[in-house]
């Protein structure tokens, strides 16, 4: 259940928002060809390794992105090159290869459900601008 917020006065919301493209631009996008996407979500088990003491190897995963349609969003996700035990202080989990951990979600919207969006916390979608492809999109929400 969401809350509701009583918006005071003038109160606006400027809302930006990625809208939804053909799968290929987006999956292009968040596993891209030079690998910056992959090794932004590897190093994610770096940060892992610090803060709570584990023993990832990022070199025995791999970055899987994909465009989840019935979603609408994309996924991100670190899958086990191999089976392996991962340990850090206390615990340990072991994993089998090809099993997966979801690292973020990619919302992507349709711009006929962006009205919608403003309207549940109580706003408006008073305008509506988008880039010339209509690939993303920004909202001005009103009270």
């Amino acid at each position: 259940m969401r809350a509701r917020v009583a918006i005071a006065g003038k109160s606006e919301i400027l809302l930006g928002v990625d809208l939804v493209k053909d799968r290929s631009v987006l999956e292009a996008a968040y596993d891209d060809a030079t690998g910056v996407t992959a090794a932004f979500n590897l190093n994610a088990l770096n940060h892992v390794n610090r803060i709570i003491g584990a023993d990832f190897d990022p070199a025995r995963w791999r970055h899987v992105a994909f465009f989840n349609e019935e979603d609408s969003r994309i996924e991100m996700h670190l899958e086990a090159q191999e089976d392996q035990i991962i340990a850090w202080r206390g615990g340990e989990r072991h994993f089998r290869k090809g099993e997966r951990m979801l690292t973020e979600y990619s919302r992507k919207w349709r711009k006929e459900e962006i009205g919608a969006m403003l309207r549940d916390p109580g706003f408006s979608a008073s305008t509506l601008w988008t880039d010339a492809k209509e690939r993303f999109a920004v909202a001005l929400g009103t009270p």
